[in-house]
């Protein structure tokens, strides 16, 4: 049983999230201590354990310590079952944590698998991806290698109520085990951008959008972006604003939550300057989530394929904890998994 410290480095709930993946995958039992020790509230929260009751329930696993709470789990898993799942995030206490993390633990295990899975819970809301995140960024990533698993929005779901919902169906490809590293973005071939409200004037999503059009316009004047404004349906109100770049060889996102007293043009500002600052390092290809998320996919695919020993290279606009803090994580389960991370200039 591999024993693995929840405070290292970055010391969030991605380590829990991680090692449940790797755990089902590999079929390799785990405890974690020191579950989100440095946070202001450590131990599980209601994400956290639904993650821990998904893949329990996906492999069959034997569990200690799941409730929230808990600074210590100890997971044994068994075979992974394909089906239908369903999953909530306020079942045992109401809160709207994230959907897009739930799922983040789930879909390394089932992709192999036919299934589908709903998720009720937070669908944007701080500290997570947005669901377009997810969905065209992370997801359609996988798909580059064929039609893997795709996602629906069936509810949006804002901060502090959530109550949204997704769907994510998985299509027994096992293909996704060729995934290869993207080595260049290529050429621009589009920007989308999305500014969405619920339950508040349209006219602040429009701000978004406005506000970011000025910023680009004004900086690279020949860039053209595609715009897409809408008022939806929550439980409370909420606000973002996500950019999709879409490259010859990679999509890459970027996004911004609204919230009560923060300016609509704020918003905006932070989307892009996010986008500029990776636009500009013309040498990164992943964004810094992405760069982040797709390791474990990496990891499995090489662990799966007969070429476990060529060095490869993640290039990306920036090095974050979270990103360190994953690599450290797959390698207590991997151990030869090494991979190169430039953020060059």
């Amino acid at each position: 049983m591999i024993k693995i410290d929840g405070s290292y480095g970055e010391g969030g709930g991605q380590i829990l999230r991680t090692a449940l993946s790797l755990s089902a995958c590999l079929k390799t039992p785990f405890e974690l201590i020191n579950i989100r020790k440095g946070r202001k509230n450590p131990g599980l929260f209601p994400q956290h354990l639904t993650a821990v009751n998904a893949v329990k329930k996906i492999c069959n696993a034997e569990t200690e310590g799941a409730f929230l709470g808990s600074t210590r789990l100890v997971f044994k898993p068994n075979e992974i079952k394909a089906g239908n799942y369903e999953f909530n995030v306020a079942e045992t206490k109401g809160s709207a944590g994230a959907t897009t993390l739930v799922a983040q633990a789930i879909i390394p295990i089932l992709l192999a698998t036919k299934s589908k899975v709903i998720i009720k819970g937070g669908t944007h809301v701080p500290f997570s991806p947005v669901f377009d995140y997810l969905d065209e960024i992370l997801i359609g990533y996988l798909n580059r290698v064929g039609k893997t698993v795709t996602a629906k929005l069936l509810q949006y779901g804002f901060y502090p109520v959530g109550q949204g919902k997704i769907i994510l169906e998985f299509f027994e490809n096992p293909d996704w085990k060729k995934l290869s590293v993207v080595n260049t973005r290529g050429g621009l071939k589009k920007l989308i951008l999305v500014s969405k409200v619920a339950k508040l004037p349209v006219s602040i999503a429009e701000r978004q959008a406005n506000q970011f059009v000025k910023l680009l316009q004004n900086d690279f004047p020949q860039m053209p972006v595609t715009t897409k404004i809408e008022a939806v349906d929550a439980r409370c109100p909420g606000t973002y604003l996500f950019l999709k770049a879409e490259f010859e060889n990679i999509a890459v996102g970027f996004s911004s939550l609204g919230a009560k007293g923060k300016l609509a043009e704020t918003v905006a500002n932070e989307v892009y300057q996010d986008f500029k600052e990776y636009w500009l390092n013309v040498n990164s290809v992943y964004d810094y989530h992405l760069a982040d998320q797709i390791c474990i996919y990496l990891a499995l695919s090489r662990f799966f394929s007969t070429d476990r020993s060529s060095p490869f290279v993640i290039k990306t606009n920036k090095i974050t904890g979270h990103l360190q803090t994953n690599i450290w994580l797959i390698k207590q389960f991997i151990p030869g998994f090494q991979p190169l991370v430039q953020p060059e200039p």
